[in-house]
């Protein structure tokens, strides 16, 4: 079927990319199957995460389908958009139709983007992972797929201004290999491993991360542990 939007959305993504001098660093794409259905798990520290997921993906020559909010739906601008990017929108306390549009989609073959902790994390590390991607590809019989992404928050982040400068911003991204989701596995058990690895990979973006803080107050983006000001796990709770 055409993809009369979603092209055209790439293409002018890639040209923003150009215009604002980002350094894109992209591993392990070649873990993204060229056929079939999948579930693509990335961490979320960023409103343009989903973005840079289905960048990741474009070299194995797949469209990534992402399951979002149904608010940006009901959008004026990003509501036709997402629909005509054939994106799944999710109602919370309707969840159920939402799943089980994912999992058409990864039945046809699609590959389908998750973001299992829901909502931005504000301090930049991991936080807990609800089960419906492992869910998904239990009862799809496809594999996981866990990424991570980082320097994303640097962009447009929750709580920050956007920075949509010519300011030379690098996005680490990271793509891990696929992690059989096999049905008779407990998904809670499987969850904490696909959290595990989606970790491994973070840690492996951010000490290939080119820049460091310029000074004191550019330590926002930096996880506490780290050594940065972001606000800690606990802070935040």
């Amino acid at each position: 079927m055409a993809e009369l939007v979603y092209r055209p959305v790439i293409g002018a993504a890639l040209t923003m990319f150009k215009a604002l001098d980002l350094k894109i660093d992209v591993q392990g794409s070649e873990n993204i199957p060229r056929s079939g259905g999948a579930v693509l798990v990335s961490n979320h520290i960023s409103y343009l995460d989903f973005i840079f997921t289905g960048l990741a993906a474009l070299p194995q020559k797949r469209l990534v389908r992402f399951m979002a909010k149904d608010s940006v739906f009901r959008h004026k601008i990003s509501g036709p958009l997402m629909r005509g990017m054939k994106h799944i929108p999710v109602d919370r306390e309707q969840g159920e139709a939402a799943y089980r549009h994912a999992l058409d989609s990864l039945r046809s073959g699609e590959i389908v983007g998750v973001f299992p902790e829901a909502t931005i994390s504000q301090s930049f590390t991991l936080k807990g992972f609800k089960s419906g991607a492992v869910r998904l590809a239990q009862e799809a019989g496809v594999p996981l797929i866990p990424m991570a992404l980082w320097g994303t928050q640097r962009m447009w982040t929750k709580g920050r201004p956007r920075n949509f400068k010519r300011s030379h911003i690098p996005v680490t991204i990271r793509v891990g290999a696929p992690l059989e989701a096999a049905p008779d596995q407990y998904a809670g058990a499987l969850t904490r491993r696909l959290r595990e690895r989606v970790q491994e990979l973070l840690e492996a973006a951010q000490r290939a991360y080119p820049v460091r803080p310029r000074d004191a107050e550019d330590t926002w983006w930096i996880p506490a542990h780290l050594g940065g000001t972001a606000p800690s796990p606990a802070e935040l709770r």
